[in-house]
């Protein structure tokens, strides 16, 4: 295929981490998805069957943020609910069912600065693409606390509109003090029998509007200077152990529940200097499309979604991607100029 395409065109400042590989003899699939979490998989069970063959790459956390999670009610079609490692395994199923190559691997670099897309897998085998479908996701920043991981799923949880209803007439602490965390505070009461935000810091960083809904509620109280030095419980979170960084003196705090909620990292590092992304590292978009800067590259999830991050919202995108990237493909062979307006924001 030809590099024909308004805006096929490599960024300056792009890495040559792939110089001096040897891809005359690589491996050349028509799609390539990158992610194997909700918008992968939906992105691979719709290429399936459009009949496009596509590997998918399974990456460190093959199911993504799911398969760290116990119960999800909030996915269509499970009336009683499902755990999010089962929930994978049916994606899973469901694409392999129509075709997709599943395979074991992490794309380590890439190269689109010309077609096919040239990637890199455990830097070391060389792969090329016609169409690379990203769906990396991200990953919730967590306190670095061991009995936080442990008790992940069980208590601690990085989505407050995933899991707050398991909190009902409970305590619950959130810790933060941007957008995010007042956010999920204003969320959560409406379950919580009480809601704390702990804050390293003695004032918020969240906007003004939301800092005056929050200071409004009596059931959310604020704690500041404050950091969560422990996580209390042995099958699920019994409490905290808090330290106040201005006397370091610690106390204990009673909560069913902790939320935290001091950011994402997408996982976009190895396309930084390819694609285009906002200032927190997220893949832009263009309006009404999962197009990225390069034709023939496409984004979806959360890699691209720094709003909304639920499972469903990934899928919804992950399908997305796949039509737009049969119908880009289509084009291509058939040697059409595909045009699509350079605009991020909708309206």
């Amino acid at each position: 295929m030809g590099q024909s395409g308004k805006y096929s065109t490599r960024n300056s400042s792009a890495p040559s981490t792939l110089e001096g590989m040897d891809f005359s003899n690589a491996e050349h699939r028509l799609v390539v998805i990158i992610g194997a979490g909700p918008a992968g998989f939906t992105a691979a069970i719709y290429t399936a069957r459009a009949n496009l063959a596509p590997l998918l790459l399974r990456g460190p956390i093959p199911g993504g943020q799911l398969v760290l999670t116990t119960d999800v009610e909030n996915y269509p079609g499970f009336a009683s609910g499902v755990l999010g490692p089962e929930l994978m395994q049916i994606f899973e199923a469901q694409a392999v069912r129509f075709g997709t190559d599943l395979r074991d691997g992490t794309v380590t670099s890439v190269d689109f600065s010309q077609r096919p897309f040239r990637l890199c897998i455990d830097n070391k085998q060389p792969l090329v693409a016609d169409a690379v479908i990203i769906a990396t996701g991200a990953t919730a920043k967590s306190l670095g606390l061991a009995n936080e991981l442990r008790l992940r799923g069980r208590g601690v949880s990085s989505c407050a509109t995933c899991d707050g209803a398991f909190f009902r007439n409970q305590e619950v602490a959130v810790v933060g003090g941007g957008d995010t965390a007042v956010e999920d505070a204003l969320f959560l009461v409406r379950f919580a029998e009480r809601v704390y935000v702990i804050h390293r810091r003695n004032q918020l960083r969240a906007s003004k509007i939301l800092q005056q809904r929050a200071f409004a509620k009596e059931k959310i109280t604020f704690i500041w200077n404050t950091v969560v030095d422990d996580v209390l419980g042995d099958n699920e979170v019994e409490g905290l152990i808090l330290k106040n960084v201005t006397t370091e003196e610690t106390s204990t705090l009673d909560v069913k529940g902790l939320f935290v909620a001091i950011s994402y990292q997408p996982n976009t590092e190895i396309f930084k200097g390819w694609l285009e992304m906002n200032k927190l590292g997220y893949i832009r978009t263009r309006c009404d499309s999962t197009y990225t800067s390069i034709d023939g590259v496409f984004a979806c999830g959360d890699a691209q979604d720094h709003v909304y991050r639920q499972a469903i919202t990934a899928a919804g995108t992950g399908c997305m991607a796949a039509i737009d990237a049969e119908r880009w493909l289509t084009r291509e062979s058939q040697g059409e100029e595909i045009v699509t307006e350079q605009k991020y924001t909708c309206g």
